[in-house]
């Protein structure tokens, strides 16, 4: 069963504006998702209706914050289907989530000559902690390759394994779209007795997730490229792994006791939600969670898999060698993020005139330095499909390119 886009865009308040004079073609997903009217809604409600400080307040208005925070953790267990919602850890994004991983359990056991394995698609939110870490305890940071359409390139996986303790890949690729083998990973770190991160990021919100499917022990994501709010991530850990992890901040719902002596750490998930938390953010992104999955997550891939697939022909037919599109052809692999080069126009150059037609691209390297010297470019123009995308948005895409190649013609 799908769903009707025509329906789904009216959900989106913002998408019913004009921009200089024409309609808002929002195509900048990958950056930030547009937000329901349900989301913001709900957002709105916690602080007019039942706005307070959770867990530690006895009367009716915390009591009632409180159980809308951790139902909203709930949601997030269930979107995801861990087993345990205490392994819902909040964060303020990804980022964070994986700083966490790299501070807490990195620093108590990578040791010097311990290896990270990492790709070239990685967003710089899953290298520098890495690189930190390198600095900081002499762990080595390796790399796997891609191939000429960026997949992984894994015929020496085995090698690449030598020496690991943490495998620290993407679901999906930011730049690229590229879908890679996680679970094939996570089995191959676990047989050479090493952990599996997923930056998620661009996963979770465009596909069903099943954790036992992925077989990975860390898992990080962010509110606001699913129609939640800005300001909260997640991190999802194996019990055991957290559990065992110090704290990575100290104060507030972390501990259970403090003396002059010293001070004793609270259980999970609170371990690591020290201060307090975003909470209208939180019960924000529960609602976005309701929003997905009332259109279900298996509809959403398969819209954006038939729009790729309509984007990736469209503009290959309208454009030819003219426009560069990196990544996988194969939409099996892939997600709907399109990284252009048109013709010999700079992608910051190409991003303003669309602007002018009001088509919102994101230009630039993508926190994806290391991919763009691979690419051997500077910089591109990322066009990234969501749910509340259509045909019509990529023919806007489209017309508003061709108007760009007039613009910059001799």
């Amino acid at each position: 069963m799908s769903f009707d886009v025509s329906v789904v865009k009216k959900d989106f308040p913002l998408l019913s504006r004009e921009e200089n004079g024409e309609p808002l073609i929002y195509l900048d997903s990958a950056a930030t998702s547009q937000k329901p009217q349900k989301v913001l809604e709900v957002v709105d409600s916690y602080y007019r209706e039942i706005n307070a400080n959770v867990h530690r307040g006895a009367y009716r208005l915390a009591e009632q914050a409180t159980t809308a925070m951790e139902d909203a953790r709930e949601k997030v267990s269930s979107f995801i289907k861990s087993d345990r919602s205490e392994e819902i850890i909040f964060t303020k994004n990804a980022t964070e989530s994986i700083n966490l991983v790299a501070r807490s359990w990195g620093e108590s056991n990578l040791n010097e000559g311990d290896v990270v394995l990492v790709s070239s698609l990685e967003h710089h939110a899953n290298i520098v902690p890495w690189h930190q870490l390198a600095e900081s305890r002499g762990i080595e940071v390796r790399w796997i390759p891609l191939t000429e359409s960026g997949l992984f390139d894994l015929t020496d996986l085995d090698q690449l394994l030598d020496g690991v303790k943490l495998v620290a890949v993407s679901g999906a690729s930011n730049v690229l779209g590229t879908v890679p083998p996680v679970r094939m990973l996570a089995d191959a770190a676990h047989n050479v007795g090493a952990l599996c991160l997923v930056d998620a990021s661009q996963y979770v919100p465009h596909r069903p997730t099943d954790l036992a499917e992925l077989g990975c022990d860390f898992l990080a994501f962010t509110g606001h490229k699913m129609c939640g709010p800005t300001g909260i991530g997640v991190l999802w850990g194996r019990s055991e792994l957290l559990e065992s992890m110090p704290a990575f901040l100290g104060g507030g719902e972390m501990i259970l006791d403090v003396t002059k002596e010293g001070f004793t750490t609270n259980t999970i998930p609170w371990k690591f939600e020290a201060g307090t938390p975003p909470i209208a953010e939180i019960v924000g992104l529960g609602a976005a969670v309701d929003y997905l999955e009332s259109l279900g997550m298996e509809n959403v891939l398969d819209h954006e898999k038939t729009l790729t697939s309509y984007a990736l022909q469209t503009l290959s037919d309208r454009f030819g060698n003219d426009l560069v599109i990196h990544g996988p052809n194969d939409v099996s692999v892939r997600g709907g993020v399109l990284s252009m080069c048109y013709q010999d126009v700079h992608p910051h150059d190409v991003s303003q005139v669309l602007d002018s037609h009001g088509v919102c691209v994101r230009a630039g390297h993508h926190c994806a330095k290391p991919l763009m010297k691979l690419l051997d470019v500077n910089a591109t123009v990322r066009a990234s499909l969501y749910l509340y995308n259509d045909e019509s948005d990529v023919d806007a895409l489209a017309d508003a390119l061709e108007a760009t190649g007039q613009f910059f013609s001799p």
